[in-house]
């Protein structure tokens, strides 16, 4: 089950795990190009089913949980990926902004994992990753509502790694730095440069950087990682 997994990062992930062998759950509040994604992996042979889910509303993630279940019998693996942005320096940010970034970024990690948790328990089984940022480690000026988020989530990844450890069921954070999704596309392209020019390895990342990491940390290759915070980001923050 991925969450935010119509475009971007997401649809890396969505597209890798399929690849991978796994039946997909992708949940997205973008019908379009989730109903698209859905559409292409079926006509490709994959087990896939988009649905249009906010997952900052508990009683939609709830009845969509359900849904999978009854779909696909069980789920193993929670990506909680769907993230927002609302930048603006201290003094400019709205408490709109504010509380936006944290009802998706925070809020709804934590009902899609209250969500899915209890069927975890149950098989004594599952794999729960959550999505940092280079943000939530080092902060970032006019993010004060999206590092607050993504500090929160390496706290929720660290105590539920703790909680969740006695029932199999672990729990790891990915930190993306610099990646060259969609939302590069506004951006100037001196400014592009110049933030590939402080990366050691002189250039962005890519989607597939990240969903790759996915699929290690959700694989028996990490049978024994849990509660880490493992940053994709070129070496920036050395």
């Amino acid at each position: 089950m991925i969450t935010g997994g119509a475009a971007g990062i997401g649809r890396a992930a969505v597209e890798k795990f399929a690849c991978e062998g796994a039946a997909v759950a992708i949940w997205d509040v973008n019908e379009v190009q989730g109903k698209e994604l859905e559409l292409i992996l079926l006509h490709e042979g994959f087990a896939a089913k988009f649905t249009r889910v906010n997952t900052a509303k508990y009683d939609e993630v709830e009845a969509a949980t359900k849904a999978v279940i009854a779909q696909f019998g069980r789920i193993d693996i929670l990506v909680n990926n769907a993230g927002i942005t609302r930048d603006a320096s201290l003094q400019k940010m709205t408490a709109e902004n504010w509380q936006q970034v944290l009802d998706v970024n925070l809020t709804g990690v934590f009902n899609c994992t209250k969500a899915v948790t209890p069927g975890m328990i149950a098989q004594n089984s599952g794999v729960i990753i959550n999505t940092s940022s280079i943000v939530g480690l080092y902060g970032n000026y006019g993010q004060s509502n999206y590092a607050a988020t993504k500090s929160g989530v390496i706290g929720l990844t660290k105590t539920w790694a703790r909680e969740l450890g006695k029932n199999n069921i672990r729990v790891n954070a990915v930190a993306p730095g610099f990646i060259a999704t969609d939302m590069i596309n506004t951006i100037p392209e001196k400014v592009i440069t110049s933030m590939q020019e402080k990366v050691p390895l002189r250039r962005l990342g890519t989607p597939e950087d990240v969903a790759n990491l996915y699929a290690f940390l959700a694989s028996d290759e990490a049978a024994f990682i849990s509660g880490t915070v493992i940053s994709v980001d070129g070496g920036l923050t050395i």
